[in-house]
């Protein structure tokens, strides 16, 4: 059965990229050796792999890959630190227009 990655990776800038693959170790290389003069990883070596995640399904990893690219660096993270427990924290709506009414 064929396997899929999600990944982030850090940039010596300190941003966060993410992707997904279906060859980890070669696409960890491929940012490493940096072919793509145009790609976001390409001057920001060294790169260290902070965090991968596996799927069965192309469309899960796609979906997922798709939904941490949205996040905010705070809950990128909290799944580089295993802490997943803060997502829906992380997720709620903080200011004074929120749909959330004070009682």
């Amino acid at each position: 059965m064929k396997q899929y990655y999600v990944y982030i990776l850090k940039c010596s800038d300190g941003s966060y990229y993410t992707g997904m693959t279906n060859d980890i170790n070669r696409r960890i290389n491929e940012h490493n050796y940096g072919l793509n003069k145009e790609s976001y990883t390409y001057n920001k070596k060294p790169l260290e792999l902070v965090f991968c995640t596996e799927f069965n399904e192309v469309n899960q990893a796609i979906a997922f890959e798709k939904q941490v690219k949205g996040w905010s660096r705070k809950k990128k993270e909290a799944i580089i630190n295993d802490r997943w427990e803060d997502l829906k924290k992380l997720s709620e709506c903080l200011n004074k227009t929120s749909h959330k009414k004070i009682l």
